[in-house]
């Protein structure tokens, strides 16, 4: 379970230019389900899923994570967490240029110790397991959005996360490609794993394999429904 108690979020705090971006959260997440966040530009839910991964600090509030109360946590706690039980997949992938598919994926793994060896071969595996093996030692910026995608996803995994956030992963993706990912995204469930996605896509919203739909706006929570 993922709890969050009371949480606020400002930015620029004290300033003339401060911004309440989320205002007095309430909310539990359940594990091994698709949980999306809906809700237009601004609404608060990148905001919100940014401090349920450990990437940011409430204002005030607290998140429990498994029980687990992580927000007083000093940065290199909430660092190893953050390595160890997230996976995160970006809008715009953020995968490093001039590096190799397999090179990105693996990037995140090197602070854990694992051999260069161990991790070369599970890279492979999931670069494998998403269709994207053939492509290991090209450069990223000479592959298409699709598996550009693919491999961002096989990096959030490296490290065998037990929760996977995606922001708006559909944003540069056709129809199909966007289909495919939800169906990628279902068998991370079925593994499982916990996904969190913040989206406005309907089809991701509106999907048969999402199990709750959190909607916000003005970063509050104003509706939430399980399906």
């Amino acid at each position: 379970m993922i709890e969050l108690v009371q949480i606020t979020k400002t930015f620029n705090a004290g300033k003339p230019n401060a911004f309440l971006a989320l205002r007095d959260i309430d909310l539990q997440i359940h594990m091994n389900r698709i949980t999306v966040f809906r809700g237009p530009s601004g609404s608060g839910k990148t905001t919100l899923l940014s401090i349920v991964g450990c990437m940011a600090r409430p204002t005030s509030g607290r998140l429990h994570l498994n029980g687990k109360e992580t927000t007083s946590l000093p940065e290199r706690f909430t660092a190893e967490i953050r390595r160890k039980s997230f996976g995160f997949i970006f809008q715009n992938y953020h995968l490093i240029k001039g590096l190799t598919a397999i090179e990105n994926v693996m990037i995140p793994a090197y602070p854990t110790g694992v051999s260069y060896k161990a991790l070369k071969q599970r890279a492979l595996g999931l670069l494998e397991k998403l269709s994207v093996s053939s492509k290991a030692y090209g450069k990223v910026e000479q592959l298409s959005g699709g598996e550009q995608q693919r491999v961002a996803i096989a990096r959030a995994l490296v490290n065998d996360p037990s929760i996977v956030i995606a922001d708006e992963p559909t944003a540069h993706l056709d129809t199909d490609l966007s289909l495919q990912l939800m169906g990628t995204l279902a068998s991370l469930r079925e593994e499982g794993k916990t996904v969190l996605i913040a989206s406005h896509d309907a089809l991701v919203v509106e999907s048969p394999l999402v199990d709750c739909v959190v909607s916000m706006r003005d970063g509050e929570i104003v509706d939430s429904k399980t399906g």
